[in-house]
């Protein structure tokens, strides 16, 4: 059987790029060619931009009840395509069964939550400072957006980065990532077939040789008036970088370096499995992923005695063709090199290896858990996207929360303690966007989306004041008011 191709979506077409340029999509963990998709050219994104930029005109006045219909629709349209997601994301990016719920459901759950957010979409109105006037403001769509999706969690991330803005009146143009284009155009197949008018949304993918070049192009493009990308922080700050040559803003989730502080009088075997879940789902391939452990010294044996025990029941490989196994390989040998370095730079740097081989099979790597690790560490300081933790042991919790701040990242943590007192203001003194009480770090509440407060994580969340311009509309009085200069004309 052929492998699949997936076409790029400009203007409510699914077509091939315009030179017939194509890229390979490989399996992960075999190296198979899995599907081929089309390499947009710099004319396939010109012409993605110029249909977002028409279909703005009449999309940003559309009617809320129309846009919330259509998403609700497309979630409906999406729940039904299960089977075909969980072959693409298998197929594409190696996810496992425990990892394929919070990508579908996610995703359903994403357009679901968007249709709801436009009853949100309104303003407020007031007399206006001058006597006989009054004042409006309406909250209104900012234009063409350009979305950036990672291959990780690629449908439910590629609902959050379209859903919230388009349901704002914005229109999209989503570049997927070139590890898992099929699996972010399903989504996209699902809005049009949900009704969705031509030009809001276009879907582009890109070699990840043309990559830089074609997201430059787009940027740098007049219509396109706002960014979001989640990913890596180094390629974020490349956007930031270029979005700020245009005086652009962006909202960035660039990932996490997550921690979980785990005090003297600890449930130690509940956090334990809460530690390694978010430790070893998606091999760590995600920017909640728990990496760094700090435990008070009366809790640590226990601890270390729990997670040393789960870390090594794990196993990695095939999930698929090995029932042994309960995780997936890395998206790439080379991350999987890259982690095994930093495992090694620790070693070096007096760090202790508890549980791993410091060795990889292609892109499979097996869990690690590491003590005696420390700022300044390229291994706690940097994010490792893979099946790795860290565990550093302290005296006392100022030490513990000094230690969780300790880091460039502000996503999500963790504090496990028996004493709510105490548990809220541990929470509240780590610097995290989100912060979990007795739980994983791999949670996050409707309430705020996930986003964290600066520094390698980013900036900016997709709810709706990210996506809205508030804008103001001044009634003036019937009656004339004198204008200066020209009101003492005789």
């Amino acid at each position: 059987m052929a492998p699949v191709f997936t076409p790029l979506y400009i203007d409510g077409e699914w077509r091939p790029a315009s030179n017939g340029a194509t890229f390979e999509v490989r399996n992960p963990t075999s190296g198979e060619i899995v599907g081929t998709a089309a390499a947009a050219s710099a004319d396939d994104c010109a012409a993605a931009v110029q249909a977002a930029e028409r279909a703005y005109k009449t999309w940003e006045r559309s009617p809320l009840p129309l846009r919330r219909d259509i998403l609700i629709k497309a979630s409906d349209i999406f729940a039904k395509k299960g089977e075909e997601i969980e072959k693409a994301l298998r197929e594409e990016t190696a996810a496992t069964k425990d990892w394929f719920p919070g990508n579908f459901y996610g995703c359903v759950e994403q357009l679901r939550n968007a249709a709801a957010v436009t009853v949100l979409l309104k303003g407020e109105t007031a007399p206006s400072v001058i006597p006989g006037g009054q004042a409006f403001t309406q909250r209104r769509g900012i234009g063409p957006i350009l979305s950036i999706v990672p291959w990780n969690a690629p449908v439910a991330l590629t609902a959050r980065a379209i859903a919230i803005p388009i349901a704002c009146g914005n229109t999209v143009v989503l570049k997927t990532s070139e590890f898992s284009p099929r699996a972010q155009a399903i989504v996209v197949e699902a809005l049009a077939e949900a009704g969705l008018p031509k030009g809001v949304l276009n879907c582009i993918s890109a070699s990840k040789e043309d990559s830089p070049a074609r997201t430059t192009q787009i940027i740098s493009s007049p219509a396109i008036r706002k960014i979001n990308f989640t990913g890596g922080d180094v390629v974020g700050r490349i956007i930031a970088q270029e979005a700020a040559k245009h005086l652009k803003p962006c909202v960035l989730e660039l990932g996490g370096k997550a921690p979980v502080v785990v005090l003297d009088d600890a449930d130690v075997p509940r956090a334990a499995k809460a530690i390694a879940s978010s430790s070893l789902l998606n091999s760590g391939q995600i920017c909640m992923s728990t990496e760094r452990v700090i435990v008070q010294r009366g809790a640590s044996e226990s601890l270390l005695q729990h997670l040393v025990d789960l870390f090594k029941r794990v196993k990695a490989g095939d999930p698929h063709a090995d029932k042994t196994a309960s995780i997936g390989s890395l998206y790439s040998e080379h991350s999987a090199e890259n982690a095994i370095s930093m495992v090694k730079d620790a070693l070096q740097d007096g760090a202790k290896l508890l549980v791993g081989i410091l060795e990889r099979e292609g892109a499979i790597l097996q869990p690690h858990l590491l003590i005696d690790v420390r700022p300044g560490m390229r291994i706690w300081d940097r994010e490792t996207f893979a099946p790795i933790a860290v565990v550093a042991i302290v005296d006392t919790v100022d030490e513990a929360v000094d230690l969780a701040n300790a880091s460039d990242y502000s996503l999500v943590s963790a504090v496990w303690t028996k004493n709510v007192y105490r548990a809220f203001d541990v929470a509240g003194r780590i610097q995290a966007g989100t912060n979990n009480i007795n739980g994983p770090t791999m949670h996050v509440e409707k309430l705020h989306e996930n986003g964290g407060l600066g520094g390698s994580t980013g900036y900016g969340v997709f709810m709706v004041n990210d996506w809205t311009q508030l804008r103001l509309i001044v009634l003036h009085p019937e009656v004339e008011n004198p204008y200066p200069v020209v009101g003492t004309l005789p």
